[in-house]
């Protein structure tokens, strides 16, 4: 059972303006960390204040007028506007207060300033969401040619209540009710206003609350728990998506993750390490024969040494091999959490694992949109081999290449947004002692 995710819609909210109170009270609970990483960012503030000045104009242009026309009153003198957001735009160099200014040349100023500042907050969106279609619910095409602002603002005064809580976005308004109620509703939306698709439900769809809730349930009920991972049999991205959306303060109760790694596997376990928390073992098993992997072996014996030596009683196993029913069984006073994917995992094993009471889940019902900061670390690792011979590469085949390497399954427009995102982008720069090198624009 699987819910639909919230952090992009909650971004989105906090970026267009809708009242603090108002995002924590719709998306705080699941998206906690996502608001705080926005209240931290000096990009995602500016553009939110930004907005909520044109917002506000819209609403009130022509008393907003009249204001400044027959009350020789400023922005920063009218009720209805935040003053501690224009002073604080104001420090940070967006200059907003201008004299002998009237409502039309501030709704000018608002649009060129967001124009300019947005792609700043590019970062705050994963690789997999097309930035242009999200840049362009902020930036007005054409906006300094006749009448384009003014049609703006009659559309916008005859369907407000179309708007995402009455904040302006650009956009053709239409009755798809609240398009910020979940990242999957708004994805969809958001690709067919562009005559385009979203159809891959894994970046949005999370663990139900319940899959969790027994997850947290067996950590707590255990004296010392580790996570042991078979890595031929299990995929690295998955698995830190299901890290990634577990609660960090239940986490902190596991003991160590474990690695039993073969040579034949993604350079991405290398990096596990670093995105996590919690101490990472990684044991790479040697090879007696090259037809034969060991590390079925070497993870038995290794779950029995932490169990006997160790005083580790609970252990999540993650892997879809139903050999490890033999460890299941032999083990009886040890306590066993068993992580699978779909596609690699039969009925025969879940049987089993019913049978005895013992309980599973799929790594594949967890989110997997928020996993892109690791895939972008083992990409960046694979491009970097390749800088010194770019000249003579096709960037198109480059972006396969390494891919495959990282073993990252991606759509054809996620290729394209790499592409275009950090090949296109490539920087010739020259350090100080005049030698050149091609950098990655991260």
């Amino acid at each position: 059972m699987t819910v639909d995710t919230k952090d992009l819609v909650a971004t989105i909210a906090y970026l267009i303006g809708v009242r603090k109170h108002i995002v924590e009270q719709c998306f705080d609970q699941e998206c906690h960390n996502t608001l705080q990483k926005l209240y931290e960012s000096q990009a995602a503030r500016t553009i939110r204040y930004l907005c909520k000045l044109r917002t506000t104009l819209f609403q009130k242009f022509k008393k907003t007028d009249d204001a400044m026309r027959y009350d020789l009153k400023n922005l920063d003198r009218i009720e209805w506007y935040d003053h501690d957001n224009i002073r604080q735009l104001e420090k940070w160099g967006v200059r907003v207060i201008q004299p002998n200014y009237r409502s039309e040349k501030y709704m000018h100023d608002f649009t060129r300033l967001i124009s300019e500042n947005i792609d700043k907050c590019s970062a705050l969106f994963y690789d997999w969401v097309n930035w242009a279609y999200i840049r362009e619910l902020f930036c007005i095409p054409k906006y300094t040619k006749k009448d384009v602002l003014k049609k703006e603002f009659e559309k916008y005064m005859a369907n407000m209540d179309k708007y995402p809580f009455q904040m302006y976005i650009h956009w053709q308004p239409a009755d798809y009710g609240s398009i910020l109620y979940s990242d999957g509703k708004f994805l969809s939306i958001l690709y067919k206003l562009h005559g385009d698709h979203f159809d891959d439900y894994t970046k949005y769809r999370d663990a139900h609350s319940e899959t969790k809730n027994s997850i947290y349930d067996f950590v707590k009920q255990s004296n010392r728990t580790a996570i042991v991972v078979d890595c031929e049999n299990s995929d690295v991205y998955k698995l830190y998506s299901v890290l990634k959306n577990l609660n960090g303060d239940e986490l902190s109760r596991i003991e160590k993750i474990v690695l039993y790694d073969d040579s034949h596997t993604t350079s991405g376990w290398d990096w596990l390490c670093k995105f996590t928390s919690i101490p990472v073992e990684h044991i790479e098993v040697e090879r007696v024969t090259d037809r034969k992997s060991l590390v079925d072996i070497k993870m038995t014996a290794g779950v029995c040494t932490n169990y006997y030596e160790n005083n580790i009683d609970s252990f999540i196993l993650v892997s879809s091999d139903s050999d490890y029913w033999g460890l299941i069984s032999s083990l009886s006073k040890a306590r066993f959490l068993v992580m699978y994917e779909y596609a690699k995992c039969g009925n025969a094993i879940k049987n089993a694992l019913s049978e005895h009471g013992i309980y599973y889940c799929s790594i594949d019902d967890f989110c997997s949109g928020n996993s892109a900061d690791l895939k972008r670390a083992v990409l960046f690792a694979a491009l970097e081999k390749y800088l010194q011979d770019i000249p003579y590469l096709n960037g198109h085949e480059l972006v396969k290449k390494i891919h495959e390497e990282a073993r990252i399954n991606a759509t054809d427009k996620e290729l394209e947004n790499f592409y275009n995102r950090y090949i296109r982008t490539l920087r010739l720069t020259c350090d100080a002692n005049g030698d050149f090198r091609i950098t990655i624009a991260k």
